[in-house]
């Protein structure tokens, strides 16, 4: 079992900066217009050849209100109509993109994001998986990990058994903060008997699994306040927690202009408020996975920490790294093999490239052998908080410590501010320092510099 994280305030301060969050090394900033849909139906063909597992993301963009604080790619409507033409397109890229694979490629995760996915009527929810298992394998013994979030403003239980009878067996809930105030401040009016509502329904209609997510550092929050949420979510029992860290990028970001940033907290109420959710999820049982996760003991996200298979990709922690990632829908990025791409991330230009049977890939990467090698070097530590150098030499013929003797300096610096714990054979990252994991991971980082911080959150 690791050991639990340890609060450090002067190690925090040193060493909250900001950066990736690693959902993929290279990062999504180092994609470019050079990939296109060559490459994906080449990365494909490979895929088919060595008839990999697969990981579905499906991106639905509509949400019937704006929540303030929202950085995703999202369609804000009332007109439940414009999702018609949107499936349409959606299909067309279901069909093109499966057909270049081998129908004996088992789906192993499916996952439904947003947006809000239930934005989608009954009818429309259930053609979308009914194409989605014509086109490709997916499991029908519920054995597969098979998500999909909700907002309970748009869910109750006749969507929870919908989406059970469809095959989904995880949920993820978004709650942000149960306090009037902040949720008025940030236009999301949520009450906790809807959020109780959802989560009853589906333990009743046995999902496997309860996410809720949480945001600390929105407007109008207070440690006391945002203590009581976190109360409040722990009565609530759920498998997992994320407990997402608001960056403020209204330059970025256009719904954030209508937060009021004199209403924010300041940073040392947000890092109280962090030390403090920490404190309450660590008594009640829950796990520090990494990056804003927590997870009760007998979740498979715990579990693969403990058996060191944890994994990293645009989902976040998975047990399905392996698996190759097919985005779907606006905005969506796949991984497959050593290639990245993304869809086009705006919405009518999505759908024009589909309605002339063209796929809208319009931007990516194709890793080389050094994005490759640092990549196995910076999930080791996002997952695993320790890196056996041989594990890497064997893998890649490399003498670790020449390969990366310039960073050297910075990791004896790291390792003498009590950070990480150094030596000829390996890194650990102590537990004082595993809520700083990406700092250490940017040292590792070959193309941070040439990017403004700016484009990034806070590590805390």
């Amino acid at each position: 079992m690791l050991d639990a994280i340890r609060w450090d305030t002067d190690l925090i301060r040193r060493y909250d900066l900001a950066g990736p969050r690693y959902t993929s090394y290279p990062t999504a900033v180092q994609f470019h217009s050079q990939v296109g849909t060559f490459d994906l139906f080449h990365a494909l063909r490979d895929s088919r050849k060595a008839l990999r597992p697969l990981s579905l993301y499906v991106h639905v963009p509509f949400c019937a209100n704006i929540c303030y604080y929202c950085g995703c790619n999202k369609v804000v409507t009332k007109d439940r109509g414009r999702a018609l033409p949107y499936l349409q397109r959606l299909e067309h890229e279901i069909q093109l993109i499966a057909c270049h694979l081998d129908p004996t490629q088992k789906v192993e995760q499916l996952h439904f994001g947003g947006g809000t996915p239930t934005f989608l009527s009954h009818d429309e929810l259930r053609q979308l998986m009914a194409h989605l298992r014509k086109h490709f394998n997916l499991l029908d013994d519920d054995s597969g990990d098979y998500g999909i979030e909700i907002d309970p403003r748009e869910a109750d239980w006749s969507t929870m058994g919908l989406l059970r009878e469809l095959g989904f067996n995880r949920v993820s809930i978004g709650v942000q903060d149960l306090d009037p105030a902040v949720q008025r401040a940030v236009n999301r009016l949520q009450s906790l008997e809807e959020t109780r509502a959802v989560i009853d329904a589906a333990r009743t209609l046995q999902f496997r699994s309860i996410n809720i997510d949480l945001i600390y550092g929105l407007p109008r929050q207070t440690p006391d306040n945002f203590a009581r949420t976190v109360e409040e979510v722990i009565n609530l029992q759920p498998d997992r927690l994320s407990v997402f860290n608001y960056a403020h990028l209204p330059e970025r970001f256009m719904p954030q202009r209508r937060i009021n940033s004199d209403e924010l907290p300041t940073p040392s109420q947000k890092l109280e408020m962090l030390q403090r959710t920490i404190e309450q999820l660590t008594a009640a049982g829950y796990r520090y996975i990494g990056m804003d996760h927590f997870a009760l003991p007998d979740d498979e996200l715990a579990i693969a920490q403990e058996e060191s298979t944890l994994q990293r990709n645009f989902q976040g922690y998975t047990t399905h790294g392996h698996c190759d990632l097919i985005g779907l829908g606006v905005s969506a990025i796949s991984q497959i093999g050593d290639l990245y791409c993304q869809n086009n991330s705006d919405l009518n230009q999505y759908q024009n490239a589909l309605a002339s049977s063209q796929l809208a890939t319009s931007r990516g990467l194709l890793c080389n052998a050094d994005d490759r090698l640092r990549r196995a070097v910076i999930q080791q530590l996002m997952c695993h908080f320790n890196l056996e150098f041989s594990d890497i030499e064997q893998a890649f013929n490399i003498d670790f410590q020449g390969y990366f003797g310039q960073l050297w300096p910075q990791l004896q610096e790291m390792a003498k501010d009590g950070l990480i714990e150094l030596d000829r054979d390996r890194i650990t990252i102590l537990p004082a320092g595993r809520l700083l994991a990406r700092s250490v991971c940017m040292v590792f980082d070959a193309y941070l510099e040439q990017h403004s911080r700016q484009r990034f959150s806070r590590v805390i």
